[in-house]
C-alpha cells in the first residue's frame, strides 16, 4: 500500500472539486433576455418605399391641382364673363367674385399669389372683360385700372322686392344685360352650383324666391347664367350664420321659410309683415280652437299658377286646378310665388304673436286683422272695407 499524507488528500479533493465545477454550467445572475424577433429588412424597405410613394403622389396630385387652377389647365370652355370692382372690395373680396363667376377655384392660392407677386396694389375699380381662359397673372393685369379689359358698357339694374322670376328676367333683357329668350334658357336649364337649387328640374320657378332683390351692376351682354348667379351668390351670402341658427328653432327648412317669406311680401309692403306672418302661422298650425283654417287662402299664390292671367282675380280663379291655389289646397305652395327681401325674411323668421286668422285692407290702406269670421264678414260688408 502506498504511503500518502494528509496534504496530499486535501489536494486531490481540491482538485476534483474545481473539475467538478468546470463541469457544471455556469450559473448566470441576470435574467434571460428575451430574443427580439428579426425584421425582414426587404418588406421593411418595402413600406418605406410605398409610404414614400403615396406621399409623393399625394404632394403631386395637390400641387397639380394648384397648379392647373394658377394656369387655367382646369377650364372646360373659353367663356367672356364681366367682373365689376367696387372701390370697396378688397383682395378678399375681388377672390369672391372671381370664384362666384368660376375664374378661379382654390380663392386663397389666388390670393397668396397676388400678395406675393404685388398685383393686389394694382386692382382697380371698374367692370372687367375677363375669360376662364386667363391665369392668375392675365386676371390680375385684366383688372388692372388702366387695363384695355376695363369696359364702360355697364349697366345698373335695381331688382325690386317681391319680383317674379319673369319679371327680373323681362327687366334684364330691357336694361340689355341680356336677351329674355337667353336668359330665360338659362334659368330652366343652367346648372347652379347651389344645393337649395333643383338642377333636374327645367322649370324657372326652380330659382324663385332665390334670386335676392338688390341693386347690381351688370357688363352689357353678359353671360346669362353668369348674371343669374350673381342674384344666387347675393342670396347665399345674406342667409347668413345668424339666419341658419334661427333656423334650428323653426319646425321649418329653408325653401318653407322663403315661400311664407315670399307670400308675405305679396301681401304687404308695409311694418305689419310680422302680423301678416302670425296669421300665416296661426292657419298652418291651426293653434286655435276653431280648426277649420288650414286654408291659407292667399289671392297672390292663386295668380302664380295662372302666369297668363289678366286683370283682377274672380270666382273662377278661385275654383282653378293648380298646385298654387290656397283656396283648394291646405298648407303652402309648393315653391315660392316671389324674390322676398330681408325684411320679409325676417318677419317669416320672427312672426308677431297674436291669434289672428283673418284680414282685409280698409280704406285707409291698412290691414284690419280679426280672430274670428263673424268680425272679418262683418268688416268686409262695411264702408271700412277697401278691398
Amino acid at each position: 500500500m502506498a504511503e500518502f499524507q494528509n496534504g496530499d488528500t486535501a489536494n486531490w479533493d481540491a482538485k476534483q472539486v474545481r473539475e467538478s465545477q468546470e463541469q457544471r454550467p455556469r450559473p448566470t445572475t441576470a435574467k434571460k433576455r428575451r430574443r427580439r424577433k428579426r425584421r425582414n429588412p426587404i418588406l421593411m424597405l418595402l413600406i418605406y418605399v410605398l409610404f414614400v410613394a403615396a406621399a409623393s403622389a399625394t404632394l403631386a396630385g395637390v400641387g397639380w391641382m394648384l397648379a392647373s387652377d394658377m394656369c387655367a389647365f382646369n377650364r372646360e370652355e373659353m367663356l367672356d364673363i364681366a367682373v365689376s370692382v367696387t372701390e370697396a372690395d378688397n383682395l378678399d373680396t375681388v377672390a369672391d367674385k372671381l370664384s362666384d363667376a368660376g375664374l378661379i377655384q382654390y380663392k386663397w392660392f389666388f390670393k397668396l399669389f397676388a400678395k406675393v407677386t404685388n398685383a393686389d396694389e394694382k386692382i382697380g375699380a371698374g367692370t372687367f372683360e375677363l375669360n376662364t381662359d386667363m391665369d392668375y397673372h392675365a386676371l390680375l393685369v385684366g383688372m388692372r385700372g388702366s387695363s384695355k379689359n376695363a369696359s364702360a358698357d355697364t349697366v345698373t339694374v335695381t331688382i325690386p322686392e317681391g319680383y317674379t322670376v319673369r319679371q327680373i328676367i323681362r327687366l334684364l333683357a330691357e336694361k340689355g344685360v341680356n336677351t329674355e329668350e337667353k336668359l330665360l334658357e338659362a334659368a330652366q336649364t343652367a346648372e347652379f352650383d347651389c344645393e337649395f337649387i333643383d338642377n333636374e328640374s327645367q322649370d324657372i320657378s326652380r330659382l324663385e324666391g332665390y334670386l335676392f332683390p338688390d341693386t347690381y351692376e351688370f357688363y352689357v351682354g353678359h353671360d346669362p347664367k353668369g348674371a343669374l348667379e350673381r342674384l344666387l351668390n347675393n342670396f347665399n351670402r345674406k342667409i347668413n350664420g345668424d339666419i341658419l341658427e334661427q333656423l334650428e328653432n323653426t319646425p321649418y327648412d329653408l325653401a318653407q321659410i322663403i315661400t311664407i317669406a315670399s307670400l308675405i311680401e305679396k301681401e304687404t309692403d308695409g311694418g305689419d309683415q310680422a302680423y301678416i306672418a302670425s296669421v300665416i302661422y296661426n292657419r298652418l298650425e291651426d293653434t286655435g280652437a276653431h280648426g277649420t283654417y288650414k286654408m291659407l287662402q292667399i289671392d297672390a299664390s292663386v295668380l302664380y299658377g295662372l302666369p297668363d292671367h289678366q286683370g283682377a282675380i274672380t270666382s273662377a280663379d278661385l275654383e282653378s286646378d293648380t298646385p298654387y291655389n290656397l283656396y283648394k289646397r291646405p298648407g303652402l305652395p309648393p315653391t315660392p310665388i316671389a324674390n322676398p327681401g330681408m325684411k320679409a325674411i325676417n318677419a317669416a323668421l320672427y312672426p308677431a304673436t297674436s291669434d289672428y286668422y283673418f284680414y282685409a285692407l280698409g280704406t285707409d290702406k291698412l290691414h284690419h286683422y280679426f280672430s274670428d269670421y263673424s268680425s272679418f264678414t262683418a268688416f268686409v260688408n262695411s264702408s271700412q272695407y277697401g278691398g
